[in-house]
């Protein structure tokens, strides 16, 4: 299985983000996640689709970006233009689920879908066949720096046990309250994309990445 480490760039210091992007690479990092927030499904207001642009032109990782916006459908197109590698969309913010997962898929880009802390993984009974990745939120989402729920664990091992019994391959993202301590649980009970932001842009950068990939390193070999 594919583990991999995804810094959250909403942790970051916006006044340094392009620098702190490359030390992320630099430090032997693949993934980097993308929070776009439009203040209606959530209250925050994050970057768009100019920011992702701008970074796409200075950076080879996969850009995992996540759409914590209404009707997310309206901006496929624009997103995949942008450099967007994937695109995580929330069940709770699309009209027609399936036909979201079609039109990021016919343009290129794999397609993930999140859901909140109270959302239901039988949501996903009829599409789970069409998903790239599914990303439970362990935090209700619009902010960063929140605690782990630990409900989240069982939801994680549910989840995993549903992708085994279909015989899919599906990849299992986590994001929210995720540190030290924390990553353990959630690789235990079946994550293989670990979600971090403050845990990566609190203090020394690379070295975090280090304390945190040492972990995510472990389990692929396991």
């Amino acid at each position: 299985m594919n583990y991999q480490l995804c810094p959250s760039i909403l942790s970051a210091d916006f006044n340094r983000l392009g620098e702190q992007i490359r030390e992320v690479e630099a430090s032997g990092v693949e993934w980097l996640h993308i929070d776009v927030m439009d203040g209606d499904f959530v209250p925050s207001i994050s970057f768009g689709i100019p920011v992702i642009a701008s970074i796409r032109r200075e950076s080879r990782l996969f850009f995992d970006v996540h759409l914590m916006v209404t009707d997310p459908e309206r901006y496929i197109a624009d997103f995949k233009t942008a450099g967007a590698d994937m695109l995580t969309v929330h069940a709770e913010a699309c009209r027609h689920l399936d036909r979201t997962l079609d039109a990021i898929h016919e343009k290129g880009m794999k397609a993930g879908v999140a859901l909140n802390p109270a959302t239901p993984l039988c949501t996903l009974e009829h599409v789970l066949h069409k998903i790239d990745m599914v990303l439970i939120m362990s935090v209700n989402p619009g902010f960063g720096g929140q605690v782990y729920l630990p409900e989240s664990t069982r939801k994680i091992q549910m989840l995993k046990k549903m992708v085994q019994e279909r015989g899919l391959s599906v990849d299992i993202e986590v994001d929210g309250g995720i540190n030290s301590e924390t990553i353990d649980l959630v690789l235990k009970a079946g994550a293989n994309i670990i979600v971090a932001g403050s845990a990566v842009f609190s203090g020394d950068i690379t070295e975090n990445i280090r304390r945190l990939k040492e972990k995510t390193d472990a389990a692929t070999r396991c």
